[in-house]
């Protein structure tokens, strides 16, 4: 039987350090927030056929280094950034005409984006945010009890302060995309939480005189197997895609970190809050006794 309860401190401290770093820079230096957040100009060309993204990245970063491209449908290139004028986008334009011999319309759209998109957005993504957690928190206690609600919804703050650090610390710009993989993350994570949660319980009914340390570690035995194979296969898939498709890799990027930080904190960070409720729970009995 694995003894991970035992070493809960060990996992604590880890997920902490990372935790505390990334705070540390979002508080300094703040989020890379993109185009979608500060707004700025969103410009779609049409080469007509397959072309270098690499080359036609290059030519764009000597004239806006944070601008953020990706091609649409093999022969289309946009850009967003925070700091394109129509001077520039007419400079980039002159140097894609000489260097993939594209025509005089081959812009098919140019946008202004406003903040107030980013704001509003931002809004509705902590509103559904909070609407998650409170409606996961009512199903884990009818399904459950309380305290593995609490638990749960622990390792899902951990896996969303994780992604966030990774952010920060790297310096990654947050667009759109990344508040739909956040809510995508809560979705996984909290499934791979409830099964190890359901059979903590099955086990809690055949080992009444067992700790709750005793009845985790096992719980966490019988599952870790499920646990690991079903991360693994969904990351590899989502490797694939960010590698293979880069027009999607704003959403795959933060889901890779998510899917596998939730793995981490259903067995690593939720058992073990689980076992120190449990704990309190018992000490709090025995004082009113």
């Amino acid at each position: 039987m694995l003894k991970i309860i035992e070493h809960a401190k060990i996992w604590i401290a880890l997920s902490l350090a990372i935790i505390i770093v990334g705070l540390g820079f979002t508080f300094t230096r703040g989020l890379n927030f993109g185009i979608d957040f500060k707004g700025g100009t969103q410009v779609v060309f049409e080469f007509g056929k397959e072309f270098d993204k690499q080359k036609a990245d290059d030519i764009v970063k000597k004239y806006s280094p944070n601008a953020v491209t990706n091609t649409v449908n093999n022969t289309e290139y946009e850009i967003k950034s925070s700091d394109l004028t129509t001077e520039k986008v007419n400079e980039i334009y002159d140097v894609f005409k000489k260097d993939f011999k594209i025509g005089n319309k081959a812009i098919v759209s140019q946008n202004e984006i406003g903040a107030s998109i980013g704001k509003e957005l931002t809004q509705k993504a902590f509103l559904a945010l909070g609407v998650a957690f409170i409606c996961m928190l009512i199903y884990i206690a009818i399904r459950f009890e309380f305290k593995f609600g609490i638990a749960a919804l622990t390792a899902l703050i951990h896996d969303l302060l994780i992604t966030i650090s990774v952010y920060a610390i790297f310096n990654i710009t947050v667009n759109s995309p990344f508040i739909a993989a956040i809510l995508t993350i809560v979705g996984y994570s909290i499934n791979d939480t409830i099964v190890i949660f359901d059979r903590i319980r099955e086990n809690a009914k055949f080992m009444r005189k067992s700790s709750p340390t005793e009845i985790a570690d096992k719980s966490l035995t019988q599952t870790m197997s499920r646990s690991i194979n079903t991360t693994l296969t969904t990351l590899i898939t989502i490797i694939a895609v960010n590698i293979f498709v880069p027009t999607v890799r704003e959403f795959s990027f933060p889901l890779i970190i998510g899917i596998a930080t939730g793995a981490y904190s259903s067995i690593f960070i939720a058992s073990p809050m689980w076992v120190l409720l449990q704990k309190f729970g018992h000490k709090k009995k025995i004082k009113k006794a």
